[in-house]
């Protein structure tokens, strides 16, 4: 059984970040998908492996078994040593692939990786029962208002359009399964790829934001304009707000993927604005409160 050097195949270091994994992938993935190469059964194939390749360094857990399990079966094929290579010693991957997080949106996995993965990763003797065939992986960018959501794609392929959802609470890296939407009448996986939001920092399905406040109404309690993905609303700074303090806002967050009608929390960071230029009433009156001790 032939060795596959994950690494080699998307071209990039065994040190390689996830940023620098992802975007070998995304160039590789685009100059081999089958749509551009339609009839050429080697782009097909080359296709094949760069899926294969980022389905396991993309994952951290995965990509660490690979290159503990790996490493020590490529030196053994090098070595040429007789006998068997003995799998039983690495005691398998934790839960068979199915338990490495694939199955976030659906099931991908199928009979068409390769005799190594199905070896490494534990799928041999199960893929029968499991006779879906391989999909094809596709990345596709959403805003995080559309995970907020919930939002639909319509998709070409094979010179047919189809229309796709795309649930609420979906994250980075989620997996939407179009059936019979890739080459040959395969299925598609769309890997979802969440763009940045200048408003909002995403922790899970909390929501992270700030709101700013002039001075005096961070001494004598007010209002504060808040931005949240379903508008605009008014946040009560209490008498005494200090600078960087955080408000929670219940319910305020990212809908839960199976349960889109309970949501994650919004926190809500204060920020004090010191005036730079004052009216020379403004200065009098604060002269006058300065010399007032608290």
């Amino acid at each position: 059984m032939e060795y596959k050097d994950y690494y080699k195949i998307l071209g990039v270091d065994r040190k390689a970040s996830e940023e620098d994994i992802r975007k070998a992938y995304r160039k590789l993935a685009k100059q081999y998908h089958p749509d551009y190469n339609p009839d050429n059964k080697q782009a097909e194939e080359r296709f094949k492996e760069i899926n294969e390749a980022y389905e396991v360094l993309s994952d951290a857990k995965k990509r660490a078994y690979y290159d503990r399990v790996g490493s020590d079966y490529s030196q053994w094929q090098r070595r040429g040593a007789p006998g068997d290579f003995n799998w039983d010693q690495y005691g398998g991957f934790p839960g068979g692939a199915r338990a490495a997080g694939m199955d976030d949106l659906n099931d991908l996995f199928g009979s068409g990786f390769s005799d190594f993965f199905q070896t490494i990763f534990g799928m041999r003797g199960r893929t029968a029962s499991r006779s879906q065939p391989q999909g094809y992986q596709q990345e596709m960018d959403i805003t995080l208002e559309e995970a907020y959501k919930g939002t639909t794609r319509l998709i070409e392929s094979s010179g047919k359009q189809k229309r796709v959802r795309i649930p609420a609470g979906v994250r980075a890296g989620s997996k939407v399964r179009v059936a019979g939407a890739g080459p040959n009448g395969l299925d598609l996986y769309l890997i979802l790829n969440i763009k940045e939001d200048e408003r909002f920092e995403r922790r899970g399905d909390d929501l992270h934001t700030t709101a700013t406040v002039d001075i005096f109404t961070a001494i004598l309690g007010g209002e504060a304009d808040v931005e949240t993905l379903d508008g605009r609303i008014k946040l009560n700074i209490p008498a005494g707000t200090q600078p960087g303090q955080i408000f929670r806002l219940a319910g305020r967050g990212m809908p839960h993927l199976r349960d889109p009608k309970n949501k994650g929390d919004l926190f809500v960071k204060v920020k004090v604005q010191v005036p730079k230029y004052l009216t020379s009433k403004q200065r009098e009156l604060l002269e006058e409160a300065s010399k007032i001790k608290f």
